[in-house]
This record gives structure tokens, sequence and C-alpha cells, in this order.
């Protein structure tokens, strides 16, 4: 028998499905939020809803069950399991995806998500009963703290107990700092409680466990705008539709179709612009650190002296041990032992690199060596989700960025990545989209943005880039000489590097020869104390016996008594010669007498051979008898434009290797080096900023630029796994510290050696820390007499962080406790991030920026704070 409520039922059900949902556990700020959602629904909208929807049928009872029909099938068309609403379900014949087309843009890259931001890609958990080979498990998941990004985390299993029925009841939580699921301990645990258990069933029950749904999260930019939209498409294909004729009855049932959707959608958009307001707030800097290394403090001898005697030094010494710089049992002495000259007898130790976290009371006096704090910097190390950082960020470096230079997850079944890596092709491409749209205004005017992908994205990537006003410059094909084998089709052996930049001249590669050059020419001057005869036998010597490098690299084989190294090149011009000026003899400078004529005249003016003379650019002979040459000189400057193809067969692994660090992918140094040395030069404080830093290959580049040609390069890297502390830390510290390593060693060999470095890095706030720490109060709902359930804006009335404020109604001041929030908030740099200001000097009391601005830390100015506690 037929159901005659029963669309009504399934409308209902559908929004409890929105609104409610499954019950899902776990400890998560975003969790929390929907409970408070399936509330205001439950004790709020619902009753009045179906209030409104009973008065609304009163004209028109026959319409009630095709009223919830169309209701559900609008409805359940777009949310998916986890909340988000976009492009779900609709079908093909109601042609959501069509676009105009116009003559400026004649092809739009358009996919289902678009108009969302990517949150992560987590599994729902809920704690589940679980039976196999007879053996009965109960996985609890209810306190189990879900993931705060986008970061690839293994799950793990602890034993609890055995019930008295003799189920096996196990905590589950995600990873932490390489934590892994003991077997043994588990199968040991549930035998002494009285329970044999085979490996094989245990891991085959911890399998089912994982096998929960994974859902992409995401938040719609503008839900009531987007569902307001599709409903008015909705409906005009439904009213146009076939060859209906409607009355007026009819038209007046539609419009109470249309305003009872409406009034759901007003609702709807009022918790998800919420997310949008927590995802898009500025976040806090927290613990946060200085890595500086020991030359910027060893000048400063009572400062010192302060840290020999800290009680932080034991850890410090203990790092520098773990990290391979120092043997067990080192004495802090040798770092200033000089030698028989007063320099230093260990020049190694200068370069060991002092991590502020061990001596927390001493910072602001090591800042304080700084005359322009952000200005000294050489880089910022950012552990957080990546969107959140560079919305963070951006006020601080817009427009400061000379190139970013980014290797986003390829969206490949590849093993080895530490962040999830198999998305729909939607998914991936609105993750890629929220980042680099975020990220664009940081470059300068004619900065260069290059992203890696390999052949599963390209098109859809380059497709993306044209969105944007930054002009593509052309696709460089990294050659790794290596070909895939074992796939199917063809073996791989490239992949991409998009590279897209509004710099209007010629990309030229960084001359690794040249700098190779001008390097042992610095060396041999040294060597000799000036450009003796003997200086210029042994450049002569190196040249001709380096095979790297070309013809006409050894073409500069001479110096000359200022230390330029030149090639020797005739002064005659090209063609013959018809003014008799360039027939002028040059006289030799000792014997004063005239020198032979070129036999097509001079290529340069009696001018400019004179400013050429005086500039030491004329070769002469012994006497007049020989015919002068010019020298052409070699610089740094020198350059060639780059190519399309980058043939580089290192393996990046190699390189973190022989620091002796385990990172399972990550592309070679040499790579960075030749693209970032295009992308850059040394002759400024250009920044490069790189958001999936991985393990840190981008500053280990940008670090070896800056020692091969004595640059001031600086870095921003973003990085959210846990190998931030793991590995990218240890791996600018080591660089830092020696350039060269080998089986976790330093390897100090000739010139081999550290390099001045002081860096900054910090957490953020996350938005999961937020949507946790926010306070959403149970007040009474829906009290506004003037205004209906589905327009108030219901969090209006809750207090969000605002417990970190204390009002002083007396004095009309608002005063901002930091906390009460965090512990370790990073005031002077949360503040630098908001004002988009570089620090200069930091105090214990305030901060105070490069334009001469000084705020307070103790008692902040409120309406600088206030975006960040209350939204």
């Amino acid at each position: 028998m037929r159901d005659p409520q029963k669309f009504e039922k399934q409308f209902f059900a559908a929004l409890n499905d929105i609104f409610v949902g499954a019950k899902v556990e776990g400890d998560s700020g975003y969790i929390n939020l929907m409970h408070i959602k399936s509330r205001y629904y439950t004790e709020g909208v619902f009753p009045q809803l179906q209030q409104d929807i009973e008065a609304a049928l009163q004209p028109f009872p026959g319409f009630r069950e095709e009223l919830f029909d169309k209701l559900h099938t609008f409805f359940q068309r777009y949310f998916s399991e986890s909340g988000s609403i976009y492009f779900r379900y609709t079908p093909l014949h109601q042609k959501v995806y069509e676009q105009v087309y116009t003559d400026d843009r004649d092809v739009i890259l358009f996919w289902k998500t678009h108009m969302l931001y990517y949150v992560k890609t987590d599994r729902i958990f809920t704690s589940l009963n679980v039976e196999v080979n007879g053996v009965r498990f109960f996985f609890d998941a209810k306190d189990m703290e879900l993931k705060k990004a986008n970061e690839k985390r293994q799950v793990i299993f602890g034993f609890r107990h055995a019930a008295e029925d003799g189920t096996l009841v196990f905590d589950v939580a995600y990873s932490e700092r390489g934590r892994v699921t003991k077997v043994d301990d588990i199968l040991r645990a549930a035998k002494q409680a009285g329970h044999e258990l085979d490996d094989e069933t245990l891991n085959q029950a911890m399998r089912v466990f994982e096998k929960q749904s994974e859902v992409d999260y995401f938040i719609n930019k503008n839900a009531r705008a987007f569902l307001q939209e599709q409903f008015e498409l909705w409906m005009y294909q439904y009213l146009f539709a076939g060859k209906n004729v409607w009355d007026a009855e009819r038209l007046a049932q539609l419009q109470t179709l249309k305003a009872i959707a409406f009034k759901v959608i007003d609702f709807i958009s009022q918790f998800e612009d919420e997310l949008v307001k927590v995802w898009n707030k500025p976040k806090f800097v927290r613990n946060s650190h200085y890595i500086l290394t020991l030359d910027h403090i060893l000048p400063a001898a009572d400062l010192w002296k302060k840290i020999k005697a800290h009680p932080g030094m034991a850890a410090q010494l203990a790092e520098w041990q773990a990290l391979g710089m120092i043997e067990k049992g080192f004495k802090l002495e040798l770092i200033t032992t000089p030698d028989l000259t007063g320099a230093p007898l260990h020049p190694q130790y200068q370069h060991l690199p002092l991590d502020t976290r061990h001596f927390p009371d001493l910072e602001l006096e090591m800042l304080a060596l700084f005359d322009d704090l952000d200005a000294a910097l050489d880089g910022w190390l950012v552990h957080s989700e990546n969107y959140q950082a560079l919305n963070t960020m951006l006020p601080k470096f817009r427009g400061r960025v000379k190139a970013i230079h980014i290797d986003p997850p390829y969206n490949t079944e590849t093993s080895g990545f530490l962040y999830a890596n198999t998305y729909l092709h939607s998914s991936w491409l609105t993750m890629m989209e929220n980042r680099i749209a975020c990220s664009l205004p940081l470059l300068s005017n004619d900065g260069s943005f290059l992203c890696h992908i390999d052949e599963n994205e390209y098109e859809r990537l380059k497709l993306l880039f044209d969105k944007y006003s930054i002009p593509h410059v052309g696709t460089i094909i990294w050659d790794k000489k290596n070909p895939m084998l074992g796939r199917k089709g063809i073996a791989t052996q490239h992949e991409y590097i998009i590279w897209c930049s509004h710099q209007t001249s010629s990309i030229y590669l960084r001359n690794d020869s040249i700098l190779s050059i001008l390097q042992n020419v610095k060396k041999i001057i040294k060597k000799h104390g000036g450009t003796t005869e003997q200086a210029q036998k042994d450049f002569l010597k190196w040249i001709n016996n380096n095979s790297e490098l070309s013809g006409g690299e050894k073409a500069y084989r001479y110096l000359d008594e200022d230390g330029r190294i030149f090639q020797s090149v005739s002064l005659g011009a090209p063609e013959p010669r018809k003014d008799k000026k360039f027939f002028i003899p040059l006289l030799h400078p000792k014997t004063k007498k005239p020198c032979p004529i070129p036999s097509n005249g001079f290529s340069r003016t009696p001018e400019t051979l004179q400013v050429m003379q005086s500039r030491n650019e004329i070769i002469f002979g012994d006497d007049e008898t020989g015919q002068p040459r010019r020298k052409v000189f070699l610089t740094k400057e020198s350059k060639r434009q780059i190519s399309s193809v980058i043939r580089d067969a290192s393996r990046g692994k190699m390189d973190v290797d022989k620091l002796g660090l385990e990172f399972p992918y990550c592309h070679p140094v040499s790579l960075y080096e030749k693209t970032n040395g295009a992308a850059t030069d040394s002759s400024s404080n250009q920044i490069v900023a790189d958001y999936f830093a991985g393990s840190g290959t981008t500053a280990h580049s940008i670090m070896n630029l800056n020692r091969s040609d004595d640059g001031q390069r600086k870095y921003i890297l973003v990085e959210m796994g846990e190998h931030f502390e793991t590995v990218l830390l240890p791996r600018v510290k080591k660089v830092a510290f020696c350039s060269k390593w080998k089986n976790g060693k330093p390897v100090f060999e000739k010139d081999e050696g550290g390099m001045s470095h002081f860096v900054k890095y910090y957490e953020l706030e996350q938005y999961e820390d937020a949507l946790r720490r926010a306070r959403y109060a149970d007040a009474d709902l829906f009290n506004n007499p003037f205004d209906d359930p589905y327009h108030q804006y219901v969090f209006l009335r809750d207090t969000k962080m605002l417990d970190s404020v204390e009002i002083d109604a007396a004095q009309d001041q608002v005063h901002f406790h930091p906390e009460r929030l965090y512990a370790d908030i990073d005031l002077a740099e949360t503040l630098s991030n908001l004002r988009g200001k570089w620090i200069k000097r930091i105090t214990a009391e305030t901060v105070e920026f490069a334009d001469g601005e000084t705020m307070s830390l103790s008692d902040p100015d409120w309406h600088t704070i206030k975006p960040l506690v209350w939204w």
C-alpha cells in the first residue's frame, strides 16, 4: 500500500542527514560545530519549518506531497556525506555545467568543486564491532582526534582490555612522531588477558576498521548564492520544459515551493558562512624560535658567556651531537680557542647552529644583536597547513616574493609521499586553485611561479594557470634519464615544470662553470697574496686540466693585475672601415711609438679606445711591434637563456641520505639550484617561497646558491607534516654547518665548510584549533521577535574566542590576554602578519616595525587583534 507521507518523510530525512547526519565520533573542532548545528536544527528550525509548511499549504492541500517531492529532489543533489555543499548528484539533463563562452575567453576550465575551499581528506571513523575468525573486536573511536590538515597519517591501535563477554577492546588514534602499531605488544597483552590471538586475525580486523568511508571536506565559499542560483536554474528549466500551461494556482504553488526552499537555504548558509569565516580568519603564530649560527653570537662575549652557563646548553650539545656536528665529550672551549694568529683554531665551529628553543629567557637578548630583525633573517620556516599559512602571511609578504617554487602532490598513485596523493580530479583542482590564488599576490611585479607536475594533471594545471593574469612563459621538461620501467604503456622518464612569470625579458640560467672559475681565481689570488706570476700560472694550469669546462669557457685563461679574468680578442673591425679615424694608431704605453693597425681598422672610435686604455682593457705587446687586442672579461653576470629541457639524473633522496636523514622522495638539489638560480639573482634580498616544502629542498638550494655567489636570497617554507621537525629543521641546520656530508657526518675538505645563517621557525594556529577553541554557547534559540530563525545569524550571540578578552567599562578599554587561548603565542610575529609590516626590533614590551610604528605586546590594540578572536 502506498505511503501517503512518503515524500514528506524523504524530505525531512534528507534534511536530518544534512543538519544532523550519522553519528560521527572523534575529537574535532569541526565535529563540535556539527553538534551545535544539529541542536539548532532539531530544536529550532525543524519545528518552525513544519509550522511554516503547514501554513503555506493551507490554500492548496493537494500540493503537499509534490512540494516535499520537489524539495527532496533538489536538496539531496547538493550535499555530500561530509556535509559539503556542491554539485554532488546532479543529472546530466539539468546541464548545470554549461558555460557561456565569450570572445575574450573562449576556453574556460570548469569543474564541479570550483566554488569550494578544499580543507582535507579524512575518514569518517565510528566505533566499530568486528568479528574475525571467531574473535570479537571493538575499536573505540569516540576520543579519536581527527587530522588537522591533509597530511598522511597512519591509524594506530592499542590494546585496552578484554571485556566480560570476551570482546577485545582497542583504542584508536592517528600516529604522531612516528608512532606505529606494536603488533607483538598487542598479542602479548591479549595473551596475558587470557586470549590467544594471531597476527593475521588482528591485522585483518584492523583493516576492516580502516576501510570506513574516506571523504573530502570542503567549505562552500558562498553557499547562499550557490544554492539560490541552482534553485533558480532548476525552477527555470521546470517552468519552460515541455508545453505545460500554468494557471494562477499553479504559479502560486511554485512560489510557495521557492519560498520554503529559500528558507532552508538561508538557514544552511549561516553555518557554511561561519566555516568560511573561521577558515579565512588570520591565525595566531605559535611556538616560535630562531636558528642562528654562532658567528652571530661569538662577538658578543658577555652574551656567549651567559649561553655557555645556561641550563639549556646541555640540550643544545645533545642536539649538535645527534646531528653529527660534534663528538661525545665535546668541550665548549674549542669553539673560541685561537690559533697563533688569533684566528679560530677550529673555524668549523663558528657555524654551529644555535636553536633558541633551548634558551627561551635569552632569546630577546640574542635578537637584540640585529639592528633590523626581519631584514637580517635568511628564511622563515612555517609548520602549518599551507592555505592557512598563505592567507595569514599574505599582508606581510605581499609583492615581496621573487619566485614561488612548489612541488605539489601529482595526484598519482605513487608510494612514498607523506601527504594525500590520490584525489578525484575535481578535488585536486580545488586544492590547487585555492592555494595558487592565495599565493599569487605574494609575487613581485617581475616574479616567477614554478610548479612541478607530471602527465597525469599537466593539462588541467596548465588550464588552471590560464585563469590568472600571470603569463605562461614556457614549460621545462625535466629529463631524469631514468625511465620508470614496469608500468603499463610507455616508460616515463620525465616530469614538467610549468613556468609563469611577469618578467618580460629572457630568463637566464645561472652559469655554474663561470662561478666555478670565479671562485677558484679568488682562492688562487688569496693563496699567493695577489695576482702574481705564479698565481697566473696556477690559474692557467687549473683551466687546462678542468674537463668540465667548454672550449669557450676555457678561452678565459688570463688574469690581469687587477685580478680580473679575461680572454684576448681582436680589436679589428669585422668589415673594412672607410672613416680615417678608425685607422689612427694606438701608442704603446711604454715606448710611446705607434702600434700596428688592424687591416680593416679598429672596431671602436679613438675616443672609446682611449677610455678602454684608461680602464686597462687593452692588451699591448712587449713593445710597439705587436698589434693591440682587447680584454673580454668573465663576470658572474655572464649568462645564457634557460632552455625547455633540463637533464639531471640526480636523485633527491641521495641528498638527504648523505645528511643522515630519512625521507622517501624529494627532488634533487641540483635541479632546484638551476631553476631557482634562473628565477633569482644574487644582487638583492630576493625571496623564494615554497608551500609544499617537504624535506626542505628549496631551502637547501637557496643556501647553496648563496654560498656559491655570495648572494642574499631568502626563503619561506611551509610544511604541514611531522617531518617538519624530524627532517626539514635538521636539514637546514646541517647545511648551514657544512656544505658537504657523507653518511650523516660533515666533510670539511678544501673549502667545504659552513655559512652564516639566521632563520625563524614557528607553528600557526590551524583551522581545527580555531574551531576547537571557539565557544559556541548553548543559548536560547531564535529569541529575536523581529526576525525568523532562517535569517538570524545564529552565531552572533556566541563568544567564539572572546574569553581571551577583558572589557574595562570604566576606562572604555578592551584588554587581550593571549595566554587564555594558547600559552605559546608569538604576538610580535602575529601582529607583523596582521599589519603587513616587517619587524625591526622586539623587546619584552613592544614590537617596532620597519616603518617606525611601535605596538605594545603586553596590551595590544584591540582593533588590530579583533579579527583573530571574533569574526
